[in-house]
């Protein structure tokens, strides 16, 4: 008999290690040389001649954002070769009435860092990012650092370009994949001389669970919600949506600004995401596409990876979006004024990590924008 109480004890001990602190899985030999990042896109329905989904004026006005500003360069992370997103983002803002953003008038650049293939997913990534950050922040300018591959090491070498270049405000990585034990030492690939510049992730399209690089403390992660519009086309709700990533790093440490916010059930790791947008490919976003094998048109599409160019643009809007503001916003007595706050929807079976609620949560974080200026 004590020998069978010896044997349970650990299984009890480490049944409630798990309930307590569901960690992103974990692979043993899994390291930063086996990642390859993934873009968190989905499509809803075909191709079309005429736009599908959101306008940006409707997602403007759901999320009170202003109709046109921005200032310096918003870097957009992509992976292989989009031939025709110059092209493609000229139809986009033609069609919805924005400034054009050309090569010529120098408010798109784009560098192709080695010999990039064409990929029909990544161009797919691309024009969502490019053409939704100038559609929120048209007066920014945009740099398109394609990478030659998704590789772990590809992606960071993109990203180093992006930081060393003038005029960067905010950097998006539409890109995730599981953790690994040696993402720590890749912390500093997230900053900037004097911190000027701040770096937006998705959370992943998976539901509960970690991802890299939204897992970095130096790192903004938004997750996805889904919003829903009455028949007039006014804003009814907005609830998590069942595919955002989020929980409980596996290898990061609590950073100070989620400390003092007092983060529940976090038990000392970073947690994730720290804010939201409208990801549910249900509610999409109107993008134009003509790279790749598919048809080229117009697409509706969704997923986390349309929060992170958003979000980096509303940085370009008012040049104060990080995490050291948006948790000191969130705790203050006027966060109404600054965060819509998701209190219903889940993205899995998990319990408390799984359920959206008041002030934080493991879905959507302290919540969507309702301000450029925090």
């Amino acid at each position: 008999m004590p020998k069978q109480k010896k044997f349970l004890a650990p299984i009890i001990f480490l049944a409630a290690a798990i309930l307590i602190l569901p960690l992103a899985p974990v692979q043993a030999a899994y390291r930063f040389s086996n990642y390859k990042g993934r873009p968190p896109i989905h499509q809803f329905g075909g191709v079309s001649s005429v736009p599908l989904g959101l306008s940006p004026d409707k997602i403007k006005k759901a999320y009170g954002l202003p109709a046109t500003g921005g200032q310096g360069t918003i870097a957009i992370i992509g992976a292989y070769d989009d031939k025709n997103i110059e092209k493609d983002l000229g139809v986009f803002s033609k069609q919805f009435n924005l400034p054009a953003c050309t090569t010529a008038n120098g408010c798109f650049t784009k560098h192709v860092i080695g010999a990039a293939k064409t990929n029909s997913g990544w161009a797919m990534e691309t024009s969502l990012d490019v053409e939704w950050a100038h559609a929120i922040a048209p007066q920014a300018k945009i740099l398109l650092v394609e990478a030659t591959t998704p590789s772990g090491q590809n992606l960071l070498n993109a990203i180093d370009y992006a930081v060393k270049q003038p005029g960067v405000v905010a950097v998006s990585m539409s890109f995730g994949g599981a953790e690994f034990p040696d993402e720590i030492s890749l912390d500093n690939h997230f900053q900037s001389v004097g911190g000027t510049i701040t770096f937006f992730a998705s959370s992943g399209d998976n539901g509960a669970g970690a991802s890299w690089p939204a897992c970095s403390p130096n790192v903004v992660a938004v997750g996805g919600t889904r919003i829903n519009f009455s028949a007039t086309g006014n804003l009814q709700s907005e609830t998590a949506w069942t595919g955002s990533g989020g929980g409980v790093s596996a290898y990061e440490t609590e950073p100070a600004y989620q400390k003092n916010y007092s983060i529940p059930k976090a038990n000392g790791h970073r947690a994730i995401p720290d804010v939201s947008y409208n990801a549910d490919p249900a509610s999409g976003f109107s993008i134009y596409k003509s790279t790749g094998s598919s048809k080229k048109g117009w697409y509706a599409v969704g997923g986390t990876s349309a929060g992170a160019p958003q979000w980096a643009a509303i940085k370009a809007l008012g040049n104060s979006a990080d995490n050291s503001k948006f948790y000191i916003d969130k705790n203050s007595s006027g966060n109404g004024n600054f965060f819509r706050d998701i209190k219903s929807g889940s993205n899995g079976d998990c319990g408390y990590y799984c359920q959206a609620r008041g002030h934080y949560d493991y879905v959507t974080g302290l919540g969507s924008p309702l301000t450029v200026n925090f």
